[in-house]
């Protein structure tokens, strides 16, 4: 999550580009999902996509980490359950603006218009750090002497997980979120959500953030596979070009 200036601006000025580009069609929700880390029954009308491609860190074993997930909609929510095999959950910094993404974590990219483009120190696109705790996490505006604001978003995403009590003991990840155009802004409290319909596209991505014990994130997956830029594929903070794209469905 450490932004190099020579990376910063290789992004800036290059068009950079995941390199899975199809539209995912995703299926309304005629009942919205109890947001309890339960499998509800209308989760089976969509299929699970994986949670697979390499993005930092080494690759884990299946046994360290596995990861899927599904995707549903309704006109005020994207709904994602995500199902984790993760052989030590890991939360190590009680400060959830601390180094938060070398703790354990659900990372959800969101591009309400699938606009593409830069989102480092902006609202043209969301990158949600979900914690164990429940805590969301994004980068705000940048400070003039430099750093930037780290964001606690907990009203744009509701979580909750179960851990299952049989091997290989399976975290489901429920979470529903509100989509917010690039119009938002942290200092006010009347930002609306997008109402969401047919036909609608959104970048998308998903990743999972993993440590088991370790100073610093040991593995980062995601559902894209990202090009690199200077040898890095930890784009999708700083740049929804990485992102999948969307498209709500009937």
């Amino acid at each position: 999550m450490r932004l190099k200036p020579f990376l910063a601006a290789g992004i800036l000025g290059l068009p950079v580009l995941a390199l899975d580009v199809h539209a995912d069609d995703v299926i309304f929700a005629d009942t919205a999902p109890v947001i309890d880390g339960a499998m509800d029954k209308i989760w089976s009308k969509t299929e699970w996509l994986p949670i697979d491609k390499h993005i930092a860190g080494a690759v884990p074993g299946e046994s360290d980490f596995s990861g899927r997930y599904k995707l549903l909609w309704d006109s005020e929510y994207l709904y994602v359950i995500a199902e984790i095999v993760d052989d030590i959950l890991y939360d190590g910094n009680a400060d959830p603006r601390d180094r938060y993404w070398d703790d354990d974590c659900l990372e959800i990219f969101v591009d309400e218009d699938a606009s593409g483009g830069n989102h480092l120190n902006d609202f043209n696109a969301f990158a949600y750090h979900i914690a164990l705790d429940g805590n969301v996490v994004d980068i705000g505006r940048a400070f003039p002497s430099g750093g930037a604001a780290i964001l606690l978003l907990n009203d744009h995403v509701r979580s909750e997980w179960t851990r299952q009590a049989e091997p290989p003991f399976k975290v489901i990840w429920e979470v529903a979120i509100k989509l917010f155009g690039k119009e938002f802004d942290p200092d006010r409290t009347d930002n609306i959500p997008v109402r969401l319909h047919e036909g609608k596209q959104v970048g998308f991505m998903v990743a999972y953030c993993d440590n088991d014990g370790s100073p610093e994130r040991e593995h980062f997956l995601g559902s894209q596979s990202i090009a690199p830029v200077n040898g890095d594929k930890n784009l999708g903070y700083i740049t929804a070009s990485v992102f999948g794209r969307l498209r709500l469905v009937n």
